[in-house]
């Protein structure tokens, strides 16, 4: 189901993810004038991401997306958004305008429904490139969450078991749809959650289609 790319540490896995990315974002942009990519908060993909903007992107034709973000005040801290500016946006010659924000401060209700109208501007997303939790979840799809259920593009979540508990994330549909997946796993805390990956056990990250999965020796076992 998943392409298994396996290499020695976590540093080697971000280098390698970045570069897999650039390529991928070039091949979309030889045949359309622009690529849709969807990001992971997370520290994970943070040194894939540092990496991606040292290199020779035609950045305004890049529109970045958010796979999911917390229900926090703009600015704060733990929001996906801001870890983003800091190793991505703000490194980079992006236009703010092709960075898409979640509007998450508005409640998990109100933001999945205004970046619903986002992602439908946007036709599809070419990439995207997702974490995953020690518990399977990715974006934040969590296990026996009811917002796996829902089929909308964006979905609210309700009681996340990681704070805060309000979030918005892209649905599986939506993700499933995209032309490509990238998901980057590293650690040992991964390895178990990454042996039932494996095994086909139905987490929220095999619900969400074929992966590129990135991995170090830590998380593979």
């Amino acid at each position: 189901m998943h392409n298994w790319h396996i290499h020695p540490d976590a540093e080697t896995v971000s280098h390698a993810a970045a570069d897999y990315l650039a390529t991928r974002i070039h091949n979309v942009l030889a045949e359309r004038d622009s690529c849709h990519v969807a990001l992971p908060g997370g520290t994970t993909p943070a040194a894939c991401l540092r990496r991606l903007a040292t290199m020779d992107l035609p950045w305004a034709r890049i529109h970045w997306y958010l796979g999911d973000e917390r229900c926090l005040p703009v600015g704060d801290p733990e929001r996906n958004d801001t870890l983003l500016a800091a190793c991505l946006w703000n490194l980079a010659d992006i236009p703010e305008a092709n960075c898409h924000r979640v509007r998450a401060e508005l409640g998990p209700v109100a933001g999945a429904t205004d970046y619903s109208e986002q992602i439908a501007l946007a036709g599809h997303l070419d990439v995207v490139l997702l974490g995953m939790g020690e518990d399977g979840h990715t974006a934040s799809l969590f296990p026996d969450n009811p917002a796996l259920a829902l089929t909308e593009a964006v979905v609210p979540v309700f009681n996340s078991p990681k704070p805060p508990p309000e979030r918005v994330s892209l649905s599986i549909p939506t993700i499933q749809a995209a032309d490509l997946r990238i998901a980057l796993v590293t650690g040992t805390g991964k390895a178990p959650a990454l042996a039932e990956v494996r095994a086909g056990q139905p987490l929220p990250i095999n619900r969400v289609g074929p992966l590129e999965l990135f991995t170090d020796q830590l998380a593979a076992g």
